[in-house]
């Protein structure tokens, strides 16, 4: 697994102070990005928490997902919390450290009474005495919060007196680039009242001190104004895999006004698959997105490939960046109008900024939004080793077409790739063993990249016709 070692630098410890007055929860930044451009210590909101120990207690869960591991628990390395400015919300989002959840609170302009909300993306120090404090925020508490650092902050320091430095997989940023193409296939599956949602989840088995989540998928489906849990997948069904990852909602269960499920059509002969549990809070949303196993990270999922494997989508994306500005919901249909492209080339090079982290996908609205961290969308290949081997077999003439059968030869082995209804499958170990599960192999994925290839010159050079629309026979002249 590649690392970097990433710096946070912090002008001074988040905390949260008290005076006459009531309280202020003082966020502090690191490296972000803004409209005019990368500053050390953005700042993107000052004024009063209108619901401030539900959000107290909501920004704590996102905390808890970037300290825990689910998968063979380990001391935690914890990743600062990222924080995403729209103009009319604030996003805080956290991938656990085995990738295998991504946490988002989103407050809405609802949640926040007071200055005008910025734009741009930055982390923000979340440290121990922090989460204490937050803990004892109550609910009539009045609690003013402040995204980046005061006047007083910057002219008294010179520099950064805090920094972390961690290590960070490269996964890590894979899993945001993953999340967004999973989630943008999920559609709402099953809403329970706050009642009937806090019963649910409070009867959630809970991680033991020397264990983490189980193993296996779990299903549940709608009975009435609850769920029920079932042995397999049935159409309607959900998947909870790994129930004990939902532990950290107790956090904010009280508070909560109701719950909605997201995720994929399934049929009786599903496999697991990843969904999304939403939980309604004043003002607020707050989601974990589970991965469809606790063994299995978002990073390795191969949802991206399809889109990075389209030659264009690294021009397109070029085209389609300088277009976003941080908006909280990104219009396909407009950006295609704009960037004169299609709706297909408009998500492929969304799926490519994606790998920057520079898109994710909210569900609760059905609709891509922006944000900035600071990574290189050029790395794509990087990250992506089945996209690198795919353009190697391309390279080395190894994809042989003929009609919707593909023969693909790789160290003397020969595998055959079907294409139907735009679905591939090969007969390699990879497909027998995930039925296009997680991805495209990288047979299939070499195969997709002929013929997009070969279809793209054939709408470039159209063959010319008669006026009988007869194909006109080329001579020895003409070639």
């Amino acid at each position: 697994m590649t690392r970097v070692l990433h710096t946070y630098a912090y002008l001074r410890p988040s905390a949260v102070h008290h005076d006459a007055e009531g309280g202020t929860l003082s966020l502090q930044t690191s490296g972000g990005v803004t409209p005019v451009g990368p500053e050390a210590h953005p700042s993107f909101f000052r004024g009063f928490l209108t619901h401030p120990q539900v959000s107290a207690a909501a920004l704590l869960c996102v905390a808890d997902v970037a300290a825990a591991r689910y998968h063979r628990p380990l001391p935690p390395v914890s990743l600062d919390p990222v924080v995403t400015g729209n103009g009319d919300r604030l996003r805080f989002e956290s991938f656990s450290g085995c990738c295998g959840v991504y946490a988002r609170l989103d407050m809405m302009g609802d949640a926040l009474d007071g200055g005008g909300i910025g734009h741009g993306t930055t982390n923000v120090d979340v440290n121990l005495p922090l989460r204490e404090a937050l803990t004892r925020v109550g609910p009539a508490d009045p609690l003013h919060m402040r995204v980046g650092p005061d006047e007083l902050a910057v002219t008294t320091f010179d520099g950064p007196v805090i920094e972390k430095k961690v290590p960070l997989p490269d996964r890590w940023l894979r899993g945001f680039a993953e999340t967004q193409v999973i989630a943008s296939e999920f559609d709402p599956r099953v809403e329970l009242t706050a009642t009937e949602a806090v019963r649910f989840l409070r009867s959630l088995p809970r991680p033991g001190p020397a264990r983490g989540a189980s193993r296996g998928a779990r299903w549940v489906v709608p009975a009435g104004r609850s769920l029920r849990a079932t042995t397999r997948p049935v159409p309607g069904a959900v998947c909870l895999p790994g129930p004990e990852r939902l532990a950290t909602l107790a956090r904010v269960l009280r508070h909560a006004t109701g719950l909605r499920i997201h995720g994929p059509a399934v049929t009786t002969g599903s496999g697991p698959v990843a969904s999304v549990w939403e939980v309604r809070l004043p003002g607020m949303r707050l989601s974990l997105t589970l991965s469809p196993d606790t063994a299995r990270g978002f990073s390795g999922e191969g949802g991206v490939l399809d889109g990075l494997a389209a030659q264009e989508s690294a021009a397109d994306a070029e085209s389609v960046s300088v277009l976003l500005a941080w908006d909280p919901a990104v219009d396909i249909a407009d950006l295609a109008a704009q960037s004169g492209l299609t709706g297909r080339r408009v998500r492929a090079a969304l799926t490519r900024l994606a790998t920057a982290g520079r898109i994710g996908y909210d569900v609760a609205e059905a609709a891509y939004f922006h944000r900035e961290l600071p990574y290189d969308s050029g790395s794509a290949e990087r990250h992506n080793p089945r996209l690198r081997a795919a353009h190697a077999l391309v390279e080395a003439g190894a994809v042989r077409l003929d009609g919707e059968l593909a023969t693909v030869t790789a160290d003397d082995h020969v595998h055959r790739v079907r294409s139907a209804e735009g679905r591939l499958s090969c007969t390699c170990r990879w497909w027998a063993e995930y039925r296009g599960g997680r991805g495209p192999c990288k047979h299939a994925l070499a195969v997709r990249i002929v013929r997009r290839t070969a279809s793209d010159r054939t709408a470039a050079h159209p063959p010319s016709t008669t006026a009988g629309n007869s194909p006109v026979t080329s001579t020895g002249a003409d070639r």
